[in-house]
């Protein structure tokens, strides 16, 4: 049983020398055979990282002539609504050019973050987001949104942002600048409602769901998940984020997407092989190059 994580930060995996080998290690050995690493980095002068890392050895063809060790990895490129501000003509630039290479197949995260308040301001974030989308058009690669409401948010950020919902921006956005271009994209760590997932699926979207399916509060995101298409349906682990249960509250990596797989495959009613087989199918249509 082969699974592909599609969301994880493996420039994060820096605290010792051979971190990221060992995490890498660990995942082709629970049968993560593939990641998608997420070129944010800590903004626009690091997003390069996740495709020098897709690109290096260990993420491509180390194991030529040997027993395969690692997963394949694949890269995004993008710039995250906490870093809107910085996205400049140049930060832009320097994401076209991350975008055109082979390695990298899609443009993200990016969207819209109103749950931190010290994140810039909406128009500042929704600028970023419309600007982001164009370089994915010209490219043809899909995106992977980030949507994170004020809903839980401090009394800060709910000052900040008032009655504004990042999820109808999002959606509004992308119906007006990206569903004309008939692309597709992702819906990264979906934590939205069955309305919110059936408009997203609607507009071309892939539901990727993360360990956050597995906490107890999480009933919304469940019945979103088995509301979705089967055909639309992705895993993640956000790494090195929201650890699944039984495991949450430690640092996160791709080996544990096994967690979450099997909590969909189960809310879902099939077996975790059906689970993987759906989700890698699903992967490699969104993203043809990966076959």
């Amino acid at each position: 049983m082969a699974l592909i994580d599609s969301h994880a930060h493996l420039d994060f995996y820096n605290e010792t020398p051979t971190e990221r080998d060992e995490v890498l290690r660990r995942a082709y050995a629970a049968g993560v055979h593939t990641i998608l690493a997420i070129g944010i980095g800590d903004g626009p002068a690091t997003m390069h990282q996740a495709l020098e890392i897709a690109s290096s050895k260990a993420g491509d063809g180390l194991w030529q002539g040997y027993p395969q060790i690692y997963p394949q990895i694949y890269a995004s490129a993008g710039i995250h609504p906490q870093e809107a501000a910085h996205a400049t003509s140049e930060a832009l630039d320097k994401l076209a050019a991350l975008g055109a290479q082979e390695r990298c197949i899609a443009v993200g995260e990016i969207g819209l973050d109103y749950y931190h308040f010290d994140n810039p301001d909406i128009a500042t974030q929704k600028e970023a987001f419309v600007a982001q989308m164009r370089v994915a058009a010209e490219l043809r690669k899909p995106i992977l949104i980030h949507c994170r409401t004020s809903e839980l948010a401090t009394p800060q950020a709910k000052e900040k942002y008032g009655r504004a919902d990042a999820w109808e921006d999002v959606l509004a956005l992308i119906g007006e600048h990206w569903a004309p271009y008939g692309l597709r994209g992702i819906m990264h760590c979906f934590s939205g409602t069955v309305d919110q997932a059936e408009r997203s699926l609607a507009a071309g979207f892939h539901l990727s769901f993360a360990g956050n399916l597995t906490y107890p509060k999480a009933q919304g995101i469940r019945d979103a998940a088995v509301a979705a298409l089967a055909d639309r349906i992705l895993v993640e682990t956000d790494a090195p984020f929201l650890a699944p249960i039984p495991l949450r509250g430690q640092r996160n990596e791709p080996a544990l997407v096994v967690h979450t797989a099997a909590a969909l495959a189960e809310l879902r009613g099939i077996s975790q092989e059906e689970l993987a087989a759906v989700t890698t199918a699903n992967f490699k249509n969104l993203f043809p190059t990966t076959r």
